[in-house]
Parts: C-alpha cells; structure tokens; sequence
C-alpha cells in the first residue's frame, strides 16, 4: 500500500488528502476474521470524498485490501478512491443498495495507484477551495436562487462535481456554460438536501457524539413532529432541530418501541368522568405506565397521576354510566412503585455517619476547673463594684445604719448582690438548733 502525504486542506480527510482510517461512514467488516470471506467474489468497495461510494469490480485479480489507493474507470478518465471493503461483505453491502450487477453495468479497477496518479490527484484537490469560491459568487451574480456547497475535483482533474442545495427547481443552463469557460473542465451539477450537506461538512451533536448523518447513515427518511408527540417532547423548534435546520434523525431511532409500547395505554381522546368532575388527558409516562389526567384541556390543572390499568376501569365505568368518586381511589394499592436501590440493598449514603459523640465528662471536668478562679473574680469584682457604687438616699428618706444588729446583717446577706447575681450558685439552708429531729423516747 503507497501512502500519500499530506497536502493541502481542501483534500477533507485527517492526513489531508482525505484517505485514513478515520473517513465518514466506514463499515466494520466483521467478517475479515473469518477464513475464505474475501476470496468469493471480486466486487469492491470504494470510498471517495466524504460521503460518495461506488463499487467497482477487481477485473485483474489484484491482492487488493482494505486501505489501499486504488485507481478506477471514471466518465471520463479514471477516478483515485480508497478501498473500504472487501469480500463477502460486499455483496451484502450491494444487495442493501439495491444495486444488482446484471441491471447495472459494474465499472472496472485499473490499478494500484502510482505516484504519478497522486501528483495529479493532489494538484486537482488543491483547487476544490478556490473553485467553490468563484463558483458561489458567479452563481449569485446571475441571481440564481441556489447555494453551492461543496466541490469535487476528479482525481485526474479532468471533471468537477458541484453539489448545491436549492429548495425550488433551478434552470442553471447558463451556469454551466459560465463554469466550463471559467474553470476549463467537464460540469456535473448534483443537488443534495440540507441533511446531506450536514454529513458531508460533518460536526458534533449536542449529544456529544459525531454527526449520524456524516458518521453512519447513509438513507435519510423524512423525520415529522408526530415522532416527539409519541415520545412526549416538547415541541420546541429550538431543540428540536439540528445542525442542518431539519428535524433531527434521531427521533426516528426508537420510535417504533414507543408506538408497540403505547398499545397498551388507553386512548388519550378520551376524558375520564368523575363525581368531582371531567380529567382530560396531560401526560403519559410510558416506561412507568402512569398517565397524567387534568381538568382542563389547555393546561395542567388538578393533575391527577394513576396507572394505566386505572384508567381503562374508570372508562368501563363511564361506558356503563357509572362514575367513580376520584381518580386516585384505588389506585394507591394497585400502583406499582419503581424504585432503584443499589447491590447490597436499601443503603444510606450517611450509613457510616455515627451519631455525635457525647462530651467526655473527664474532659470537661478538666475544662472546668481553671474556669472556677476565674468566676470567683468576678464575683469578687462585682462585689467590690457595689461596694464603691452606693445608691444615694432620696430626700427625706433615712439613711440606712452601718451598724446595724444581726437581723440587719442577715437581711443584707439575703439580698443578692447586682454584679454577682447571675454567678452566685443557691446554697443550702443551714439547720437550725430548734429544727432538729426529736429524739426517739426510749422504752
């Protein structure tokens, strides 16, 4: 297999002429492990820019395989491709297509592609740039309702492909005799729709992934909004719409597990009559089999959510002219709660989370004597504030004696003092002579 070194950016693929294992829309061929798979039949797969395959028949016999340069008959001249796909798995590729060798005439492999075949195929692509360039603006300068997309050179420059989008029919007849005296080669106008152009620049999604289009799909089936009405997305334009302005092809990807899956579901044109009055329809939930009933038809009022079967009963019951008392009657033990829980069990996140530890009590036995003095203190300083601070008499009043009897001394002792009321502790009575227990008269 030759290599081909890399040129300039017009080429579109990872090495810059477009020919890596990295090009869009590879086929995995599962069956390369499997002995005598290539050797039953001689048709190949060829890859050429971004997105456009052909299959060519190996005439020659050449030990082709996957990855290799290959030179193949064009209309006119020949063409430069890489090989994609081998053996059995072509066939299977062909049939896919539709594409049968005795309705269609199968062009030939002429050979290996040597160095003078890349010197052409390298010049030619170098000019796909400027070429779409001068083509956009002369196809605006005849005012022509059309965007030209994409160019592509054949490998011997003999021939351009000009991919557009247009959304009317489009008389480009002078174009082409504007382009084949400006460019010097042979025209091909092909017109591809806004998904096409989307697989062929190629981008990321907002799933995070490459573009289906540009990465596998090759057959794009027209998307509808009754797709997201089946899975329950909002109607947003916005999000709804891809890279390319369209709805996006992924819609389609599980809807028809959403159709067999809503069988089971009662219709959603039918309102549920109740006692306290009419549900209409609000929201199906269809991997839980719940269904969201509300009272009014515009918006979500009262909602009610009860379980598929419920509400098939309750439409029984309506048939019957009956009505039941409410909606979720019933439907509490019949429902079936769907919950997750991990491999051991029903586990807290904080089941390592002990409960607070208790104060030791040696600990705060030991913080709390050096903080005995310093209460003292205060005590002390309180009192000695009291002391100095002494309210005077009013006027006309007595003075209070200093020297007073013990009576007065033990009513001064009684009254708290102000700095050190919240500090002093409550002391215990003392026992008096007279509050002693009798003596027990002896026999």
């Amino acid at each position: 297999m030759e290599t081909i070194p890399t040129q300039s950016k017009g080429c579109g693929g990872c090495s810059g002429c477009g020919y890596s294992s990295h090009q869009k829309l590879s086929t995995y061929d599962w069956l390369c492990d499997l002995p005598d798979t290539h050797s039953d039949t001689d048709y190949v797969e060829v890859q050429f820019k971004n997105t456009r395959k052909a299959f060519f028949v190996n005439a020659a016999q050449l030990p082709l395989a996957k990855g290799d340069i290959v030179a193949v008959e064009a209309s006119p001249g020949h063409d430069i491709g890489e090989v994609t796909l081998t053996g059995r798995l072509v066939l299977l590729q062909m049939n896919k297509n539709k594409i049968h060798p005795d309705k269609y005439e199968i062009r030939k492999i002429y050979r290996k592609a040597k160095e003078t075949d890349l010197e052409k195929y390298r010049e030619a692509k170098a000019r796909e740039q400027e070429t779409m360039i001068k083509a956009r603006q002369i196809a605006e300068s005849l005012k022509l309702d059309m965007k030209i997309g994409d160019v592509e050179f054949q490998g011997d420059g003999n021939k351009a492909i000009f991919y557009y989008i247009a959304d009317d029919r489009v008389d480009f007849r002078q174009l082409i005799k504007v382009f084949a005296e400006t460019f010097r080669v042979r025209i091909e106008m092909k017109q591809i729709g806004a998904r096409q152009e989307a697989g062929r620049i190629g981008g990321i999604g907002p799933c995070g992934r490459e573009l289906c289009c540009s990465g596998w799909m090759t057959n794009f089936n027209s998307v509808s909004t009754a797709a997201a009405r089946y899975q329950d997305i909002s109607l947003n334009p916005q999000k709804l719409a891809g890279q390319c302005g369209k709805l996006k092809c992924c819609m389609n990807f599980e809807l028809d597990s959403y159709v067999d899956a809503l069988k089971e579901f009662p219709s959603k044109d039918v309102p549920l009559e109740t006692i306290d009055g009419t549900y209409y329809h609000f929201k199906t939930d269809t991997f839980k089999g719940m269904i969201s009933y509300s009272t009014s038809q515009n918006f979500g009022a009262n909602v009610v959510t009860i379980s598929s079967d419920r509400a098939k009963e309750i439409i029984l019951m309506n048939k019957k002219g009956q009505k039941p008392a409410a909606l979720e009657e019933d439907a509490k033990a019949s429902e079936k709660k769907i919950d997750y829980n991990n491999v051991v069990g029903e586990e807290s996140l904080t089941r390592f989370d002990g409960q607070k530890k208790r104060p030791d009590k040696k600990k705060n036995r030991g913080n709390s004597q050096p903080q005995r003095p310093v209460a003292m203190s205060q005590q002390k300083a309180g009192a000695q504030q009291q002391a100095v601070e002494k309210p005077q008499p009013k006027q006309g009043g007595q003075q209070p004696s200093k020297q007073g009897g013990p009576k007065q001394a033990a009513a001064d002792r009684s009254q708290p003092r102000a700095g050190a009321q919240q500090l002093q502790r409550p002391m215990k009575p003392k026992k008096r002579n007279d509050q002693q227990p009798p003596h027990q008269a002896s026999e």
